[in-house]
């Protein structure tokens, strides 16, 4: 992936197969590896004066209320993000091939950080989509463990309850948190990826010359760094969504937002940032080490 604005071959739908299995996988598997971080960070950000930290809020939750606790929403986490990784990995390589064929070789190269930023963005949209409605189950369970006593009835619920747009009220505040995230993802790992690869051929490491496993150390390298950069980015947004859910939204999406933002303020935004960045730096390295596997494994990894 990292430093290609083309592809090692045709873009063909069993191809896009491909890459949308290896997002799947890769998202699910991370994402439902750190179910227990994301259930601290959630009940961080939806009740930061009973919890005081990420230390405090596992043990307070493992004594209140045992461990299975720290596994809520596990259910909608895998499904949701297996949706959400194909979609993203998927059409990110459409998208990243459809811009740069657009402009022209010469062009792709020369202007690869815009390209990564737009077919990131364009893909990030259309993968939310399908997250929305499994994101919105999750934060209902996490933060409220009586709303529901699985996840097929907390969503049957909600659409009692809400309508079918009750699953989407927090769309707006997942592509403000998602999209930016996923261009900074996409692009600090490219180009740290990029970067490091530049390194190693200075020494005469060429990139065709590293074995599989060196250049899954690199994937897995710059995804540390890209994960730190897109949890940053994207923290404030990713506040507002786990308020939004608990939100009432009679007057509007939008002034629900507002609402929520002029209330927290600026620090109140960063709640939960330290667990958040530890547990997105975690993830989006994992996500990258498994897609490029999968990549490897199927032949249609870049060789260059």
């Amino acid at each position: 992936m990292a430093g290609e604005t083309g592809q090692p071959q045709p873009l063909t739908f069993n191809l896009f197969l491909k890459y949308g299995l290896g997002g799947a996988l890769g998202c699910s598997i991370t994402h439902g590896a750190v179910v227990p971080l994301d259930v601290v960070k959630t009940r961080l950000q939806t009740n930061p004066l009973k919890y005081t930290g990420m230390v405090n809020g596992f043990s307070t939750i493992i004594k209140e209320e045992g461990a299975g606790m720290l596994l809520q929403g596990l259910g909608p986490t895998v499904v949701g993000y297996a949706l959400q990784g194909f979609f993203k990995f998927g059409f990110y390589e459409v998208f990243k091939k459809t811009y740069g064929d657009a402009v022209g070789p010469e062009n792709a190269a020369a202007y690869r950080i815009p390209i990564w930023l737009a077919a990131s963005a364009t893909a990030e949209t259309i993968a939310d989509i399908a997250l929305c409605p499994n994101e919105a189950t999750r934060i209902r369970l996490v933060a409220d463990p009586q709303f529901a006593k699985s996840p097929v009835e907390a969503f049957g619920k909600i659409v009692k309850q809400e309508g079918i747009m009750g699953l989407y009220k927090g769309l707006p505040p997942i592509l403000l948190k998602q999209v930016p995230y996923t261009m900074a993802k996409f692009a600090v790992f490219e180009f740290t990826a990029e970067k490091v690869y530049a390194t190693l051929a200075a020494q005469g490491q060429t990139k065709d010359k590293l074995t599989d496993g060196q250049k899954l150390t690199v994937s897995l390298g710059s995804g540390v760094v890209s994960g730190v950069v897109a949890a940053l980015v994207s923290q404030p947004a990713d506040t507002v969504l786990s308020k939004i859910n608990q939100e009432k939204t009679d007057a509007g999406v939008g002034k629900a937002i507002v609402n929520i933002m002029k209330r927290l303020g600026v620090s109140g935004l960063f709640l939960g940032v330290g667990t958040r960045c530890f547990m997105v730096g975690t993830l989006t390295a994992g996500q990258f080490f498994i897609y490029d596997g999968i990549k490897q494994a199927l032949g249609i990894a870049p060789k260059k």
